[in-house]
C-alpha cells in the first residue's frame, strides 16, 4: 500500500525526470547562473520554483481542466512565446559572434575591487586626467571587468525570466494539465503528497542549476566557451520557437 512519504518520493522523481530534460527556461537560467549577479540569479531561482509551485498547485485543484476548454488562450500564448524566444535566439546568434562584450556581474568581485580602489591613491597620469581619475574603460576586443549590476539589471533578468516561464504553453500542458492530473491519479488523500514532492523536485532542480552554474565561470574565462554557449542557447531557442510555431 502506497504510503505518503512513498507517494511524496514518486512525485519527486517524476517532478526531476520532467524538469531536468533540456529547455529555454533552464538554458536561460544557466547562463544567468553564469554572467549575472547573485541577487539576479537567486530572483530567478525564486521566480523559476514559486512559478512551478503555483501551476503544480493549481494542476491538482482542478484548473488544467480549465484550461483545456480555452484553446484560444493556449493559441495565444504560442504566438506570444514563438516570437519571445526567437527573438531571444538571434540575441543569443550575435553574441556568439561577439563573445568579447560578454562579462561576469559577480557581487563579492565588485565589492572586492570597490575596498582595493579605496585604499590605494589615485593614480595621476593622462589616462587618469583623460577620465577624472576614474580607470579607463577597457579597448576594443578586451573584457569588461566584473561590476556590479545596477536595479534595471536585475529588473531585466526577472522579468525575461517571468517571459520565459509563463509564455510557454508547455509549460501549461506539462505543468499544470499533466503533472495535475498524474497527481489526482494518486486519490484524494495522497495527491497532495504526491505534489509536494514534484514542488521539492523543482526547487532542488532550479536551486542547483542557478547557483551550480557559478562553478563553470572559470570555464569561461575564454571568449570561445561563450561563442559555444550562446551558439547552442540560439539553436535551441530558435528550435523550441520552429516547435510552438510548426508543432501540434
Amino acid at each position: 500500500m502506497q504510503t505518503h512519504l512513498s507517494s511524496m518520493a514518486i512525485g519527486l522523481a517524476t517532478g526531476l525526470g520532467l524538469i531536468v530534460a533540456i529547455g529555454a527556461q533552464n538554458a536561460f537560467l544557466l547562463r544567468l547562473g553564469i554572467t549575472g549577479p547573485r541577487r539576479a540569479t537567486l530572483g530567478c531561482i525564486a521566480v523559476c520554483a514559486l512559478s512551478d509551485l503555483v501551476l503544480i498547485a493549481a494542476g491538482v485543484a482542478g484548473m488544467g481542466v480549465a484550461v483545456q476548454r480555452m484553446p484560444a488562450l493556449l493559441v495565444a500564448f504560442r504566438v506570444a512565446g514563438c516570437l519571445f524566444l526567437a527573438g531571444y535566439g538571434l540575441l543569443a546568434a550575435r553574441r556568439a559572434l561577439r563573445p568579447a562584450a560578454m562579462r561576469i556581474e559577480d557581487e563579492d568581485a565588485a565589492g572586492a575591487a570597490d575596498v582595493t580602489r579605496e585604499r590605494q591613491p589615485v593614480a595621476v597620469g593622462a589616462g587618469a586626467k583623460a577620465t577624472g581619475g576614474r580607470p579607463a574603460s577597457p579597448g576594443p576586443g578586451q573584457r569588461p571587468a566584473a561590476g556590479l549590476a545596477g536595479p534595471r539589471s536585475v529588473r531585466a533578468a526577472l522579468l525575461t525570466c517571468l517571459a520565459f516561464t509563463w509564455l510557454n504553453p508547455h509549460v501549461y500542458i506539462d505543468t499544470l494539465i499533466f503533472v495535475g492530473s498524474l497527481a489526482n491519479q494518486q486519490g484524494r488523500e495522497l495527491r497532495w503528497w504526491w505534489a509536494a514532492g514534484a514542488m521539492l523536485a523543482s526547487v532542488i532542480w532550479f536551486a542547483s542549476l542557478g547557483l551550480g552554474a557559478r562553478f563553470l565561470r572559470p570555464v569561461f574565462a575564454r571568449p570561445v566557451a561563450w561563442r559555444v554557449l550562446d551558439a547552442a542557447i540560439a539553436a535551441l531557442m530558435v528550435a523550441f520557437a520552429a516547435r510552438l510555431a510548426f508543432g501540434p
